[in-house]
């Protein structure tokens, strides 16, 4: 009969949500469907450049959502990024849900905020793809948020203009607008709004300690995964005060594009804006990250754990045995005497107290510690801080993790490392997005870790049958930490004298 449609038809069209938005048409993938490029914020171009994120649009008909939505405008930052988007552009405030397939009971949400020092990254990366994550029982959502200048650029028009006095922190606001859309739409996708918990990698592991600092997303989510950094120390991202900051960005953007005024800023062209160095000097440091704006954080949030104010729930976090790295013409040789030379330059009279703790009897053994100690100010010390922070302010329950295996190098001459960024290919089980020679110990810890990161979404607790036992973090357990690696097993905090000297050095 004219005009009949088969049902095999039907089903090649994808299957199908409504969102309060509208109805979106996705694409199944094995057991899992992915709906990708949803738009869960208006575009911010024009007067809504630097503005916080507007709600979106509503479509007639059926809008595709089988291609990743644009990625936001940044700069060639990091040689390891690889998108699947077309594109990058200004109107960038999509995300992404996996659910299960034919899902009737209420699953765990595991939103996923991506890393790149809040200038680059976005939710395309194939290493980052949450299709084997759902596979055990969980919907995952990962968003894309504005970026360096167009997400982190304070100005004192832009104050004067917000009725919250607050500059800057657009992309942690876009976060924060991600998660409110989790709450208003996920339950269509066979998730709970009651049970989310959001991880993220560097950047993004920033970004989860903020949202449990701040006081606007508390009920969003129920539970925290920070995979190598927090907003509690950073000689990189130091989250300053909002005046500091103003005088800092008008005096850059003003050097670098001649403009001041708001007015003359938004009319810009956005690739005119990516040409702003990231500081003074023009140099590959993140100037335009995260702001105490009064607002998103009203506080500094090492301040609002102290004060037992944050948003408290339970939080797995860690980060790589290999954070640091030494420069590619370093020479081995001098690694005694360069340790020396950084111990009485970072800390003057008491070096010596340093050189017990970061070890140089050997040019090998005080190279290990020379790429420890690079580790510690960006990466390591500011995570160590978070889960003391949430451990003595906190009454929920912490867990912490060292990832340790040295991924395989191409040539099998030389492992890699567990160098900083190393674990996301394990935790979404993507290891094929790289082109590595991985062996069967790596597909074992990928699977592993997958089971606790899912387990942790259901229960606020990593263990589960057939798992290594992963004991709390706590003064009782003797600091447990699980060490992931070949033989994942739990073991004393073989470092905690470091963290604890750095903490009297840097800590206040």
């Amino acid at each position: 009969m004219l005009g009949m449609v088969s049902p095999a038809v039907l089903w090649a069209s994808g299957p199908r949500i409504t969102t309060e938005t509208g109805v979106i048409e996705g694409k199944r993938e094995g057991s899992v469907n992915a709906f990708l490029g949803i738009p869960y914020a208006a575009p911010p171009i024009g007067v809504l450049r630097w503005k916080p994120p507007m709600p979106a649009a509503k479509w007639d008909g059926v809008r595709q959502a089988k291609e990743f939505g644009a990625r936001c405008m940044q700069p060639r930052v990091f040689d390891d990024m690889v998108f699947r988007d077309r594109a990058m552009s200004e109107d960038c405030l999509t995300l992404n849900v996996w659910a299960p397939a034919n899902a009737k009971a209420k699953l765990p949400v595991m939103v996923w905020i991506h890393g790149g020092g809040f200038v680059a990254g976005g939710s395309s990366e194939p290493r980052q793809d949450g299709h084997n994550l759902a596979q055990h029982g969980v919907v995952v959502v990962s968003m894309n948020y504005r970026l360096g200048v167009f997400g982190f650029f304070t100005h004192a028009e832009l104050a004067a203009e917000s009725d919250k006095k607050a500059a800057g922190n657009y992309g942690l606001l876009d976060q924060l607008a991600a998660l409110e859309w989790v709450q208003r739409n996920l339950a269509t996708f066979g998730g709970d709004p009651g049970n989310v918990t959001i991880f993220g990698e560097s950047a993004g592991s920033f970004s989860v300690s903020a949202l449990m600092a701040s006081p606007l997303a508390r009920g969003l989510f129920h539970k925290a995964i920070g995979e190598s950094g927090a907003a509690f120390f950073s000689r990189d991202l130091p989250f300053n005060r909002l005046p500091q900051r103003e005088q800092e960005d008008m005096e850059l953007m003003a050097a670098a594009v001649g403009a001041k005024s708001l007015v003359e800023l938004r009319a810009l062209p956005a690739e005119k804006l990516l040409q702003v160095p990231l500081n003074k000097e023009g140099e590959s440091e993140f100037h335009f990250s995260p702001d105490i704006d009064g607002y998103f954080l009203p506080e500094p949030v090492s301040a609002i754990f102290a004060a037992s104010r944050q948003n408290d729930v339970p939080l797995l976090a860690g980060w790589n045995r290999d954070e640091g790295s030494l420069p590619p013409n370093w020479k081995p040789q001098s690694a005694t005497a360069e340790l020396r030379a950084t111990a009485e330059e970072e800390f003057g009279a008491r070096a010596a107290e340093f050189l017990k703790l970061y070890r140089g009897s050997s040019n090998a053994e005080a190279a290990q510690s020379l790429q420890d100690f690079l580790g510690d100010p960006l990466i390591a010390f500011g995570t160590w801080k978070w889960m003391e922070a949430q451990k003595s302010s906190g009454k929920r329950a912490v867990y912490r993790y060292r990832f340790d295996l040295s991924l395989p190098a191409p040539d099998k001459l030389e492992g890699l490392g567990a160098y900083h960024s190393a674990e996301i290919e394990y935790v979404f089980g993507q290891l094929d997005s790289k082109a590595l020679p991985w062996r069967q110990e790596d597909r074992a810890l990928s699977a592993q870790m997958q089971k606790y990161w899912t387990n942790f979404a259901k229960n606020g607790d990593p263990n589960g049958p057939g798992l290594p036992k992963w004991p709390s973090y706590a003064a009782d357990d003797g600091w447990q930490v699980m060490y992931l690696n070949a033989r994942s097993k739990a073991g004393k905090d073989d470092q905690r004298e470091r963290y604890q000297f750095l903490d009297q050095m840097w800590g206040k």
